[in-house]
């Protein structure tokens, strides 16, 4: 593993996001981290607007103004978590750095694990989920915003196509061997 340096590491409380493009797996391991570690576990999904969701859901993808607000939203939260001292996982696109960096400013202790895979992989898991929102029509855009990390010491690359126990260990067993962590 290249070396990691967590953001805020004298914060008390600390969070996990998994971020990565629509179908990746976010919410399934951030949920499974949460449920292994007892954090809080939180979906950027659930703090989208109404007006957001129905645009994805009719196939349209979201500007960077139109998530702009999302963002900000999630950052108030995650700061209140870190002032009541609660650690977190949150399932996050983190699709550009800008946004990735607001989250960092929220105050926890972060660590990114940015789950990576191939369009192909991801566009058959998007077609086999159901009941959710968003179009898998908007794969591309997903795709086309995502600004891929670089020089960003506390993202961790996961690669999505093993079987998500198999993540999940992979993801505790870097947490474990990080001595900030």
């Amino acid at each position: 593993m290249n070396s990691v340096a967590i953001s805020n590491p004298i914060a008390d409380a600390r969070l996990i996001v998994v971020m990565g493009v629509a179908g990746c797996g976010k919410s399934s391991l951030a949920a499974a981290l949460a449920s292994q570690l007892g954090f809080t576990f939180f979906d950027a999904d659930d703090f989208h607007s109404e007006e957001s969701r129905a645009r994805m859901a009719s196939g349209l993808p979201l500007t960077d103004a139109m998530r702009a607000p999302w963002v900000q939203s999630l950052h108030d939260r995650l700061k209140q978590e870190a002032r009541d001292g609660n650690s977190c996982t949150l399932a996050f696109s983190g699709l550009r750095k800008a946004h990735r960096d607001i989250i960092r400013k929220a105050g926890l202790k972060t660590l990114f694990l940015f789950l990576d895979g191939s369009k192909e992989v991801i566009s058959d898991r998007l077609h086999k989920r159901v009941n959710h929102f968003m179009d898998p029509g908007l794969l591309d855009s997903q795709f086309d915003s995502l600004e891929k990390p670089q020089e960003e010491p506390d993202i961790i690359r996961l690669d999505i196509k093993p079987p998500l126990e198999s993540v999940v260990n992979q993801a505790l067993t870097i947490l474990s061997e990080l001595p900030d962590w």
